[in-house]
C-alpha cells in the first residue's frame, strides 16, 4: 500500500503542454478519479506515474521513493486499461498468470493468487475459456484481475469501462467500489464521465486544458465548485448559466438578467456586496428549479416565468427544457408536473444554492466567492 505524489509535474510534447504544474497527493487506500474531457491530460498523468511517458519537469513520488528514473516494472503498478489487452490465444487463467510467470514465481503462489483473484471476481467458472468466448464485461473482470494477482502497491484504470453497455456499466462500477474496499489499496481512475467520477470516488480531481482545476470531495465538488468550469462539468444535466448583473434595489441585492430578475437571500447579500454593479455570471443547477406546487418545503423560492421548449419524462423526474427571453435553461421537476411544448408556465430558483461567477475573468479561474 503506498500514497502517490505529483510534484510540480510537467509533460510537454515539443511546444504541446499536456500536463501543466500538477500538484497532487493522493493518500495511502485512496480511491481517487481524475476526470475531465477529452485532451485534458488526465491519462498522460496516469502514464507519468505507470512510466508508460517521461516526465518533462517535477517528481512522481510513492509513497517516499521518487520513481521518476524507476522502470514500469519496478514500481510496484498494475494498470487496466480501457481495450482490455488480453492475450487472445491464453486461457483466462493463463491471462492472469502470465506475469506471475514472468516473475518466476513458483506454481503453487500462482496457482493462489489466480483462484483467490478469480474468486473475488466471481470468474472461476471461465478460467478454461479464451477471451473470444467472453462477453466484454468479463473481459473487463479478466484484466481487472490479471492487476489483482499482481498483489500492487498501486492499481492505475484508465478509462476501464468506455466499451461497456450502460446496464453493465452501472454494475462493474459497483464491483470496482467493492473491490477497493475489499482490497483496501490505492485506486487511481481516470474517466471522462463525471458520473462515475461521483459514484465511486472519495475524492476527485477535475482537470481541464492540461491544469489541475479543483481536488475535493464529490459533494463539495458539486456544493463548491472552485471555477465556472467544474460547475458546468460535475452534475447532470449541466448547471444553467445566465448573464446578468448584479445591483441594490429597495436595499435588496437583485441579480438582474434581463428578461428577469431574482432578489438575492440576505443571508448571502455579505458574500456578493464586493460584486454590486458589476457584470457576474449566474449559476443554477436544474434540480434546483422547481414548479411552485411540488417546490421543497422550507426553500427561500423566486419565481420566474418561462416557455416550454421541450419536455423529456425520466419516470421518476421531468426534464424541462424552457425559454426566458434569450435565456435557455433546463429543470429537473417532479414527474407529476404537467407541462406542454409551448406553453407558458411559472418556475422557482431555489435561491439557497445558487453561485455567481466574475466574467471578467478565464472561465477556469476562481470565481467570485
Amino acid at each position: 500500500m503506498a500514497s502517490v505524489t505529483y510534484d510540480h509535474v510537467w509533460k510537454k510534447y515539443g511546444d504541446v503542454v499536456a500536463v501543466q504544474d500538477l500538484n497532487l497527493a493522493i493518500q495511502d487506500k485512496e480511491f481517487l478519479v481524475l476526470v475531465g474531457p477529452s485532451g485534458c491530460g488526465k491519462t498522460t498523468a496516469l502514464r507519468c506515474l505507470a512510466g508508460l511517458e517521461e516526465i518533462t519537469q517535477g517528481q512522481v513520488m510513492i509513497g517516499d521513493q521518487v520513481v521518476n528514473d524507476v522502470a514500469p516494472k519496478d514500481r510496484d503498478i498494475a494498470m487496466v486499461f480501457q481495450s482490455y489487452a488480453l492475450y487472445p490465444h491464453m486461457t483466462v487463467y493463463d491471462n492472469m498468470a502470465f506475469g506471475l510467470k514472468l516473475r518466476k514465481m513458483s506454481k503453487e503462489d500462482i496457482e493462489r493468487r489466480v483462484m483467490e483473484s478469480a474468486r473475488i471476481l466471481g470468474i472461476e467458472g471461465l478460467l478454461k475459456r479464451r477471451p473470444k468466448e467472453l462477453s466484454g464485461g468479463q473481459r473487463q473482470r479478466v484484466a481487472v484481475g490479471r492487476a489483482i494477482v499482481r498483489e500492487p502497491k498501486v492499481f492505475l484504470f484508465d478509462e476501464p469501462l468506455s466499451n461497456l453497455d450502460a446496464k453493465l456499466r452501472v454494475q462493474t462500477r459497483a464491483e470496482l467500489t467493492k473491490l477497493h474496499q475489499r482490497l483496501q489499496t490505492t485506486f487511481i481512475y481516470v474517466t471522462h464521465d463525471q458520473t462515475e467520477a461521483m459514484t465511486m470516488a472519495s475524492r476527485i480531481a477535475v482537470m481541464s486544458k492540461a491544469r489541475l482545476q479543483q481536488l475535493d470531495t464529490p459533494q463539495m465538488l458539486y456544493d463548491h465548485p472552485a471555477n465556472m468550469f467544474v460547475a458546468g462539468f460535475i452534475g447532470s444535466p449541466a448547471m444553467n448559466f445566465f448573464k446578468g448583473k448584479l445591483s441594490k434595489a429597495d436595499g435588496h441585492l437583485v441579480a438582474d438578467m434581463g428578461s428577469f430578475a431574482v432578489k438575492i437571500p440576505e443571508h448571502l447579500t455579505s458574500r456578493y456586496e464586493g460584486v454590486v454593479d458589476k457584470d457576474i455570471i449566474f449559476g443554477i443547477r436544474p434540480e434546483d428549479i422547481h414548479t411552485p406546487q411540488y417546490a421543497p418545503p422550507g426553500i427561500i423560492a423566486e419565481p420566474v416565468a418561462a416557455k416550454v421548449d421541450v419536455t423529456e419524462l425520466m419516470g421518476n423526474e421531468i426534464f424541462l427544457y424552457l425559454v426566458n427571453g434569450e435565456h435557455n435553461f433546463i429543470a429537473r421537476v417532479d414527474p407529476r408536473t404537467e407541462a406542454r411544448f409551448g406553453e407558458q408556465m411559472q418556475v422557482v430558483f431555489n435561491m439557497d444554492n445558487i453561485h455567481i461567477f466574475d466574467p471578467s475573468i478565464d472561465a477556469e479561474n476562481p470565481p467570485v466567492v
